[in-house]
């Protein structure tokens, strides 16, 4: 009876705000979409993983709804994300691929793309394109994007502050991505140079390495981890809005390859796990010394940062007014000292070679989804409405009274988060919801 006494409000403050009329802004929304990179179905504690700790994770889904039929845009990096932002299913959406442009050049150097910016980042969304940012700055949100981007180079219409984003900090490349430790990040249209050395990416072991020696991969940690950097300034964005109403599009790299955390994460799962055996870097990526305890590290990390955005949110006094979307671009990947069918990652799917990252089957494209809304959506709820990346445009749109552009093709589930009946493939069906354990 609270959530739907709550939404009835909501939903008369954005119709008087449409008709013109003076409302208040505290039931405007701040709207939170966090998306992990490689994070399989399985992954988590919500979904039922053993190994891996994620409490933070874990009260989300417990104050919150857990979709357990939620697909990713693509089975890869750069098309997935584009029919998060766009709404556009791949059929439609203008990146299909990961489109590393490469008439340009030397475009898989690490060095060449350092001395020259115009190498970085991938081909770009069209100049004019709408995403969802662009539509709430329209709708007087203040619009943050955080972490790696992919979606269109530097010095192109495809970057963050062209597609709608006031903000942007971290990796506009994603070939860039493939190390923790980069030289530069992107601060809006600018490099920020960190303190790192220029060690590319796929870089192996000098000759006469031990790989059982774990100095001999010293030169692979250095001292500015890019995960952090990106949240200090995220928690800074969100600061720097002085209780606007705000859109954060939180694009983690973790867990994507290569595999490299904090060494205080990595000390807590070879403690937990123990003893194994090194990845030595033939499957590309830098070499690991302890890839199961790395690995778990990452998420755990993760999982960490997602608690202390919460701190912060409640701190400010926001938390309650806040949506949070959790979710992942595409399964779990399958090489370079990741293990799949160890952890679990696509449970119940299979997550080796063929079946996770990559490809089209339920391990590929299968992903976590968490929405938490205090108030508005029911604590413990598990949903198993289908629904995909490109519903999640027109979902923020109906839930911010934003005018959804024509020809996306997405359908808003608004109707599933706060209990009423959600419709499914144009018809009216009743709500899918349950408070039971439904795992597939």
């Amino acid at each position: 009876m609270k959530a739907k006494l709550f939404f009835a409000l909501f939903v008369a403050v954005v119709a008087l705000t449409a008709a013109g009329c003076s409302a208040d802004a505290p039931l405007k929304p701040n709207i939170i979409i966090i998306l992990a990179d490689d994070l399989g179905y399985g992954d988590t504690g919500p979904y039922g993983q053993e190994k891996i700790e994620t409490p933070h994770i874990d009260r989300l889904a417990e104050g919150g709804m857990r979709f357990t039929r939620h697909y990713a845009g693509s089975a890869v990096c750069a098309p997935s994300r584009c029919v998060l932002l766009t709404g556009m299913h791949t059929g439609h959406a203008q990146v299909r691929g990961n489109d590393e442009w490469a008439e340009r050049g030397d475009v898989w150097s690490y060095r060449a793309m350092i001395a020259d910016s115009t190498l970085e980042g991938q081909r770009p969304l069209a100049d004019g394109t709408q995403t969802v940012a662009s539509l709430l700055q329209k709708n007087g949100y203040i619009t943050g994007a955080v972490g790696k981007w992919g979606l269109g180079a530097p010095h192109t219409g495809g970057r963050p502050n062209s597609q709608g984003f006031d903000f942007f900090y971290g990796y506009n490349c994603q070939r860039i991505a493939h190390t923790y430790y980069p030289v530069h990040l992107w601060s809006n249209n600018s490099r920020v140079w960190l303190g790192n050395d220029t060690v590319a990416p796929y870089t192996g072991f000098a000759p006469g390495d031990d790989p059982h020696d774990p100095s001999s991969y010293d030169r692979f940690n250095m001292r500015d981890y890019a995960p952090e950097l990106m949240f200090r300034e995220m928690i800074s964005f969100i600061d720097s809005c002085g209780g606007k109403p705000f859109f954060l599009y939180w694009a983690t790299p973790i867990p994507h390859l290569a595999l490299q955390a904090p060494g205080e994460w990595i000390r807590r799962y070879v403690d937990k796990f123990g003893e194994e055996e090194p990845y030595t870097g033939e499957q590309g990526y830098f070499p690991v010394r302890y890839p199961h305890a790395t690995y778990a590290a990452m998420i755990s990390y993760l999982d960490d940062q997602i608690g202390r955005l919460v701190s912060r949110l409640k701190e400010m006094g926001i938390y309650d007014n806040t949506l949070i979307l959790f979710t992942s671009d595409n399964g779990p990947a399958w090489n370079a000292g990741t293990d799949p069918e160890w952890f679990g990652s696509a449970a119940p799917f299979r997550g080796s070679y063929g079946y996770s990252k990559g490809f089209l089957y339920e391990g590929g494209i299968r992903v976590p989804m968490i929405a938490s809304w205090p108030g508005v959506i029911g604590e413990g709820e598990v949903s198993d409405h289908l629904s995909s990346f490109q519903d999640l445009l027109p979902t923020i749109c109906e839930i911010t009274g934003t005018e959804r552009p024509e020809g996306t093709d997405g359908i808003s589930f608004l109707p599933e988060l706060t209990g009423r009946k959600q419709q499914h493939m144009g018809t009216s069906t009743g709500s899918s919801r349950s408070t039971e354990d439904s795992r597939q």
